[in-house]
């Protein structure tokens, strides 16, 4: 990610403009990796950016939409959801999650519950639940909750993202 200028200056603004804390994940992990896997290199730019915290002491969606509109104003070209995981529970009728990473494992896949954020010395952190290992191997494999609640729901989300024409190497694991 380093090499990819758009990503590094994304993961500087959001470490010092976004919520505390906050990590960029999803696609902006995901397709990085998967896409370099292909030559030529398909660098297809997302249709948003995701960045996700943890904030019990505070779930107002008024605190996301300022912090969306700060990073807009500094980088207009990137449409920003940013997401407090601390009132996401309520989307999927789970219980209050206790952490950024209880949130991620409720997630559709383990490849897509990554994220990454630069510290203030511009080290790269990682965060992901279900480790790298699905993410670096090209698998993408439903979460133990989403195959419990909505398998349906990971099977149409194969299809509407059009991942496997995307990513025709990729191993689905159900």
């Amino acid at each position: 990610m380093r090499a990819d200028r758009r990503a590094l200056t994304q993961l500087l603004l959001v470490r010092d403009h976004g919520p505390p804390d906050a990590y960029l994940a999803a696609g902006f992990v995901r397709n990085r990796v998967w896409d370099a896997y292909y030559n030529p290199f398909k660098n297809v730019p997302e249709a948003d950016v995701d960045v996700v915290y943890f904030c019990k002491e505070n779930v107002s969606k008024s605190r996301d939409t300022v912090f969306e509109s700060n990073l807009r104003t500094l980088d207009p070209s990137t449409n920003w959801q940013i997401r407090n995981q601390a009132h996401m529970h309520d989307y999927g009728g789970h219980e209050p999650f206790c952490s950024l990473a209880h949130a991620l494992e409720h997630w559709s896949e383990t490849a897509t519950a990554v994220g990454v954020r630069l510290d203030q010395n511009g080290s790269m952190q990682f965060i992901a639940p279900f480790g790298l290992n699905d993410l670096s191997a090209h698998i993408l494999r439903i979460t133990p909750v989403m195959k419990a609640t909505d398998a349906k729901g990971f099977e149409f989300r194969i299809r509407k993202k059009n991942w496997l024409q995307r990513w025709p190497g990729v191993k689905v694991v159900r």
